[in-house]
């Protein structure tokens, strides 16, 4: 009986993700880590059918993840519990929710980091010009600050989406909505350059790796990282800093919130407003530096 329990458990948990990955679009690297948070669910509760956990046995949970795990990890998790369970319901698979009346835990709101102007031209400077993916590297760098990306964007774009006339992309961004991206005068003479360099390709992916295959988010981190210690920048640097620094530029050079917001394709625009915190910092601190009654 145990041995069927787990199987049925295994079935509902995959048909959960089958339908974060067709209606919702997920990630792969989403649902591998929903997945796996909810096999570890079950197994810390010590239940193999999803009607026998509780509102108690999730609380438990919960605290026993309290001290271990940061709040954000936390609130990721039981954001996994709580869909599968509601998932369940909607299906008729489960007539009551353990999950309800259950809080997400409050995280405060970390301030993302950036490079100042003189980090992004030393950063954009590293690549050596001798090196044989200097090219491509150098037009990985000058798209990701000029237009902003996430790197699953920027990996997954394709020759077809760059319009070179207009100096704009078209990427897919996260639940396949698609947005125009900017691209200014830099990095479309770098991607020009790469491209020539590449053969001229006009279709596939821009980025690709020495087998010709398309390049993944975890080599542009890998490579990124060993430009930012060229560069002797002292700033946690990943790609998603590029894009923290496109939007906080935009910000401080005068740049509409609204406009920015549909520039990044964030649904809400209160995502986008955590930039308005950043900027506000830095003139405080110019303020502080600079007034002589601060």
């Amino acid at each position: 009986m145990a041995t069927s329990n787990g199987q049925a458990l295994a079935t509902a948990i995959d048909a959960y993700a089958a339908q974060l990955r067709t209606e919702r679009h997920a990630s792969p690297h989403t649902l591998r880590a929903y997945t796996a948070d909810l096999r570890a669910f079950f197994a810390d509760v010590g239940a193999r059918m999803p009607a026998r956990v509780t509102t108690a046995d999730v609380r438990h949970w919960l605290r026993s993840l309290d001290g271990r795990l940061d709040r954000r990890s936390i609130g990721r998790k039981l954001s996994a519990v709580r869909g599968f369970f509601r998932f369940l319901i909607s299906t008729k698979q489960l007539r009551r929710d353990p999950t309800l009346g259950i809080g997400t835990p409050k995280t405060r709101r970390t301030l993302p980091s950036h490079l100042s102007l003189d980090d992004v031209d030393r950063l954009l400077a590293a690549p050596d010009p001798g090196a044989p993916r200097a090219l491509r590297e150098r037009a990985i760098l000058e798209v990701l600050y000029s237009a902003g990306l996430r790197v699953s964007e920027l990996v997954g774009l394709d020759w077809e989406r760059v319009d070179r006339d207009a100096g704009v992309a078209r990427v897919l961004g996260k639940g396949r909505k698609e947005r125009l991206a900017p691209l200014g005068r830099p990095a479309l003479a770098a991607l020009e350059a790469y491209r020539q360099h590449c053969g001229g390709p006009r279709t596939g992916p821009v980025f690709r790796n020495a087998r010709g295959g398309r390049l993944t988010a975890r080599s542009v981190a890998r490579n990124l990282a060993g430009h930012v210690r060229t560069a002797g920048i002292q700033t946690h640097t990943s790609p998603h800093t590029l894009r923290h620094t496109f939007a906080t530029h935009l910000l401080g050079a005068g740049a509409d919130l609204r406009a920015i917001q549909e520039l990044l394709g964030h649904t809400s625009l209160s995502t986008t407003q955590r930039y308005t915190h950043v900027d506000l910092r830095h003139l405080m601190e110019a303020y502080d530096r600079a007034h002589p009654r601060a």
